[in-house]
């Protein structure tokens, strides 16, 4: 894990992060922080800073692009599982080049949830990684079960606007560890063949699937040797992974370069 550079005190707690074909770095931060994207440069300076307008950070967890340049914002952290007002928000492209651009909702609900919050067994409802492939988002929750079973679920919703019950397409089990299996970002190589899950210290890396059928893929866990809060994955290219971090006692607020091999 490679770090290039430091982000500025401004932003310390960044949760989801994406970049666009022409090389532009979009980060948001997550609940308590403002409704605001940022670009930043490879060096981490903040170089504008878009308020979103009718879109409320209740908890932005992450970030993806679709191939024309939409940006979504993952607003479904749900820590204690009792939300009932998870939204994606969609900026289209043109929007972007606004002070203040206009994202459309794509408002869900998860089938499988039928208490808020559920019992301890079964908070599953969790989320912080999502990716965008062939007009649907891909949505990987984050495991807070216990005992903890190492799974995260896998569901997907349309890229447009709208209220729908999200699609569950299944389920994947990572590992047994609660301080270092459960999702915080997720993103898919612009080749379309390998999914990133990021977890605190480690990286999934998921390959041989067939959406949208998870079942049969293979996993390989990168050890990412660090104790910091690692909030966001993204692809630079179908060989690098972008990474960025939260402060905490161990250090962090950085971004990261790692080489697939």
């Amino acid at each position: 894990l490679w770090s290039i550079s430091a982000f500025p005190s401004k932003i310390k707690e960044v949760s989801g992060m994406e970049i666009s074909k022409d090389g532009k770095i979009w980060v948001i931060e997550d609940s308590g922080n403002k409704d605001k994207i940022y670009r930043v440069d490879r060096k981490g300076d903040i170089k504008e800073s878009l308020k979103i307008d009718h879109a409320k950070n209740q908890d932005w967890e992450d970030l993806t692009m679709d191939i024309a340049g939409n940006l979504y914002i993952g607003d479904f952290g749900n820590n204690a599982n009792k939300r009932k007002d998870l939204v994606i928000y969609k900026i289209p492209k043109d929007e972007l080049d606004k002070k203040e651009p206009n994202a459309g909702k794509i408002e869900f609900k998860y089938p499988q949830q039928k208490d808020f919050p559920p019992r301890k067994d079964s908070l599953y409802f969790d989320t912080e990684g999502f990716f965008h492939l062939n007009d649907y988002l891909y949505i990987f929750t984050k495991n807070r079960t216990r005992p903890y079973s190492g799974k995260t679920l896998i569901y997907r919703v349309p890229d447009k606007e709208g209220e729908y019950e999200a699609e569950f397409l299944g389920s994947l089990f990572l590992c047994a560890d609660q301080d270092h299996c459960s999702v915080t970002s997720a993103d898919i190589s612009p080749d379309g063949r390998t999914i990133a899950l990021l977890s605190y210290g480690f990286v999934f890396l998921i390959t041989d699937f067939s959406i949208p059928d998870f079942n049969k893929s293979s996993i390989k866990i990168i050890d990412l040797n660090t104790d910091t809060q690692i909030e966001s994955v993204c692809f630079a290219d179908d060989k690098t992974l972008l990474l960025a971090d939260e402060e905490n006692k161990h250090g962090g607020r950085k971004l990261y370069e790692y080489k697939l091999n």
